[in-house]
């Protein structure tokens, strides 16, 4: 197996918490959207509160993908601390450095990810 490009973990770990801000700061401004809609008849039409009911649900599932990437960026961080970061979760081997820069809070080795699909 290929010797892998060595992980700054200090960069990675910058960069993991720069990401966490990102998520969570999407997460408070999509907090609006995803507020119960308001079904006063005499102020909006059924198919006006259809469209609101569907933009609530795509707010929600918007949140529900948030709340997974900071768990995963999470995730990344401990492994950091843990002195894991940059090896597969799945199979232990080491995570290319180039897939870990695409997606730093990566958990699998490329030949895990194609694996599972």
């Amino acid at each position: 197996m290929a010797k892998h490009k060595p992980i700054d973990l200090a960069a990675a770990r910058k960069t993991l918490e720069a990401l966490r801000k990102q998520v969570l700061a999407a997460t408070e401004q999509g907090a609006e959207a995803a507020q119960p809609v308001e079904l006063d008849q005499q102020r909006m039409g059924r198919l006006s509160r259809m469209d609101a009911l569907q933009g609530q649900e795509m707010a929600r599932a918007a949140e529900r993908r948030r709340e997974l990437e900071v768990r995963k960026i999470d995730a990344a961080l401990a492994r950091i601390e843990d002195g894991e970061y940059g090896w597969c979760v799945r199979c232990g081997e080491e995570i290319a450095a180039e897939r870990l820069q695409l997606d730093p809070a990566v958990p699998i080795c490329i030949d895990c990810a194609q694996g599972a699909s």
